[in-house]
């Protein structure tokens, strides 16, 4: 038994000792992984929208963190212990080396440029970053007050420990320049007290006693909007145009995002240049205007563009630089026999300089960098100068990036046919996600998995990764869409008019159509509008699957046709996928609309258990959809369901076979081009409903349609975010006839 228990206590002496010495190395090289990741997957964010993706940057990017405050706290703990052990003998040259890491870590705690915050929450915690970075500090000079002896690393340590406190401090501005009362402050004017009321009134007065003929005019200010109009390109954009563009558009409506509200001079501008793009350049130029606006909120890129940020980088180049200079004609056999934290030492300062290089030709190949050489669009795009072609370089390598990186990834998205889509060079995701109510209910786990998902509440998060599925956004669907908004903006020439036009849920597109005292028009009017979102979803999905519809399109060559129907479809599913997977986003808009959604889904439930046999649910999926939607359309639906039913139950089903029957009525091409224009306008209406933060948060998660709607409807003057007096005009006081 003496043996037994004096082996195992070896083991477990050696199992510590191993775990002793490789715990601070483990933790050191997890560290620096951490941000070589986060560095080249963080700029992926803008263009891919895969959960896989987000689950891993998350991952990172909150064990960054963790990791680098938990390795100062060992260095720290195994210093002290050897200080206790040995207090009047010098410092073990062993710790030497691991007093010199701690600035590293500080250094990755400032995190690289691509991503400061993984979410707009984040932004706001810039005092708690502000805290860290104080307390952080205080660790690390601790660290150094522990075993740093002049005759050690102390220069390239204090190098090193500037280099982490730049890169800690630039995180923290970046997060407090991305919060939400900074970012809107940063956008006020100057306060405008206006003329000066008691001067000029005095001086009015006196006229007046004087007995001369005195009056007060407004006279409007030179109307520079026209100017800028008449000197409007109206032909298509260079790629350096669309940039350019996009950041003067990003200026002036970035305070979208906090909810500021825009003069009626910049409405008109920006519809005015607006209406006379192609959808090409419309989508393009609001794209850039997007990745600017993603930048400020979750990079450092606009905080390292300043002067004083790029002060602050090279003196941080420098400062590691140097170190590893000095490093490298260290006598570094003191520090270790083995060689291994000398080792990692040479891999933090190497690394450490290659995550700078990165960063440096992330600066120099974006969108800031033109814009910061050659801001204004009215100049030559065409210069032959080295600054011109170096800019013409810049512009051309961003536009391909995402096609690069996608076919790198091999990530393309199918197409609405099902074929495989070649890569593109959007600056996002560029696909929309489909979530088809009918397939769902047919397709159903079983209720002992449902109840397990449940529980640990990851329903939510299994549907999506089953039941939705990824589309590439077609051209014509863009064109289609830019159409009805251009349109729309076209008949709003006064601010009332938006946004009424805004306000529609399918009625302004019915009114149209004369449609207004029909009984189509009560499925848009008279109910809420994550019930209409629901009813024409499955009004939709049951004509898509009809028969009549089937047999039509499969025996005639109706393309014209086709689209409509396609198009109704996409946004169909599209919409319904918001509604249920993104209830925060929609929360402003959907009101009970989960709630409808589970009672309408239990109802199909229950319908397709009785109606449904055994032969029927052994059919391929195509086919079960076509029999599911059939039979539900088969029912007699009379009687309106709430008479029957009452108002307990929010289910919706048979209310939408009737709207479906409604629809049936009308000939083909008309159906559909009716149900894809009310789709349009029902997606429209939840872009400039939904909250702002809210499209804003989506940028980093690869964008969504909707989001590009939001911004697409501002710049062509569809809102509520423009007052209506124009405010451009002064005071003058005229004396004389």
């Amino acid at each position: 038994m003496g043996l037994t228990d004096v082996g195992i206590n070896d083991v477990e002496l050696s199992l510590k000792h191993i775990f002793n010495q490789w715990e601070l190395r483990t933790c050191i090289l997890l560290s620096l992984f951490l941000q070589v990741l986060l560095i080249l997957a963080g700029p992926l964010r803008r263009i891919v929208s895969h959960k896989s993706l987000d689950i891993l940057l998350w991952s990172a990017y909150l064990l960054a963190d963790v990791t680098a405050i938990f390795a100062v706290g060992l260095i720290s703990s195994k210093q002290n212990d050897l200080s206790n052990q040995c207090k009047n003998a010098p410092s073990p040259s062993s710790t030497v080396l691991a007093t010199f890491w701690a600035p590293f870590l500080l250094a990755h705690l400032g995190g690289p440029d691509p991503i400061t915050a993984f979410a707009l929450e984040d932004n706001e915690l810039w005092l708690r970053h502000l805290f860290a970075l104080f307390t952080q500090c205080g660790a690390v000079i601790y660290v150094f007050y522990q075993s740093l002896r002049p005759e050690n690393l102390w220069i390239p340590s204090l190098l090193m420990f500037l280099c982490g406190i730049i890169k800690y401090a630039e995180r923290t501005y970046a997060l407090y320049c991305a919060s939400a009362n900074t970012f809107r402050d940063s956008m006020l004017r100057d306060p405008d007290p206006g003329p000066n009321y008691a001067k000029l009134m005095g001086e009015y007065i006196s006229k007046k006693d004087a007995k001369l003929p005195t009056r007060i005019e407004m006279l409007p200010e030179p109307d520079r909007v026209i100017k800028v109009v008449n000197r409007m390109k109206t032909t298509k954009l260079a790629p350096l145009e669309v940039v350019q563009y996009a950041f003067k558009y990003f200026a002036n409506f970035k305070g979208l995002v906090v909810d500021l509200i825009f003069s009626f001079r910049e409405r008109n501008q920006s519809r005015d240049f607006f209406l006379a793009r192609s959808y090409e350049d419309a989508f393009r130029v609001v794209e850039v205007e997007l990745n600017f606006l993603y930048d400020v909120l979750f990079t450092k890129l606009p905080v390292v563009y300043y002067k004083a940020g790029f002060f602050c980088r090279a003196v941080s180049v420098g400062a590691i630089v140097t170190s590893l200079v000095i490093f490298h004609y260290v006598d570094k056999k003191k520090f270790n026999p083995e060689g291994f934290e000398v080792g990692i030492t040479y891999t933090l300062l190497i690394g450490g300089i290659a995550l700078e290089a990165i960063a440096f030709l992330m600066l120099i190949f974006s969108d800031w960098t033109v814009v910061k050489l050659k801001p204004s669009p009215d100049e030559n795009p065409n210069d032959q100068s080295w600054t011109g072609r170096f800019i013409r370089c810049v512009v051309s390598t961003n536009f391909t990036r995402g096609k690069i990186i996608c076919w790198f990834l091999n990530i393309g998205t199918v197409r609405g046919d099902g074929s495989r889509s070649e890569p593109t060079d959007s600056r996002w995701a560029e696909s929309i996600a489909n979530y088809n109510f009918i397939f769902y209910c047919l397709h159903r786990r079983s209720k002992t998995k449902e109840r397990f998902y449940d529980q640990f509440g990851l329903r939510a998060f299994i549907d999506e990764m089953v039941y939705t599925e990824h589309y590439r956004l077609a051209s014509d669907m863009k064109e289609f869409i830019f159409k009805e908004l251009k349109m729309k903006s076209e008949m709003a020439d006064d601010l009332d008019t938006a946004k009424e036009i805004c306000s529609a849920r399918g009625e302004w597109v019915l009114r149209i159509e004369g449609y207004s005292g029909s009984e189509l028009f009560s499925y848009v009017s008279d109910v809420d509008y994550d019930e209409s979102l629901l009813l024409w979803h499955i009004a939709t999905e049951l004509c898509y699957n009809d028969k009549e519809d089937v047999t039509y399109q499969r025996e005639q060559d109706r393309s014209l046709d086709e689209f409509h129907r396609r198009i109704s479809k996409r946004i169909s599913d599209y919409m319904i996928y918001l509604l249920v997977m993104k209830p925060g986003m929609m929360s402003a808009v959907s009101g009970i609309g989960l709630i409808r959604f589970r009672d309408t889904r239990a109802e199909a439930y229950k319908f397709f258990e009785s109606e449904l046999s055994t032969a029927d649910k052994s059919l391929p999926a195509e086919q079960l959809q076509k029999t599911a939607c059939e039979r539900i359309i088969n029912v007699n639906t009379d009687v309106k369901p709430v008479t029957i039913k009452g108002d307990r139950s929010k289910s919706v089903l048979f209310e939408a076979a009737r709207l479906a029957k409604e629809l049936k009525k009308e000939e083909f091409k008309k159906k559909w081009e009716i149900i894809s224009k009310v789709w349009v306008e029902l997606l429209s209406y939840g872009a400039s409903h939904i909250r702002s933060s809210a499209h804003a948060q989506q940028l980093s998660k690869g964008g969504e349609l909707i989001t590009v709607v939001w911004l697409l409807m501002a710049q062509l003057g569809l809102g509520d975010q423009f007052q209506i007096n124009e405010g451009h005009a002064r005071a003058k006081l005229i004396v004389g006839k």
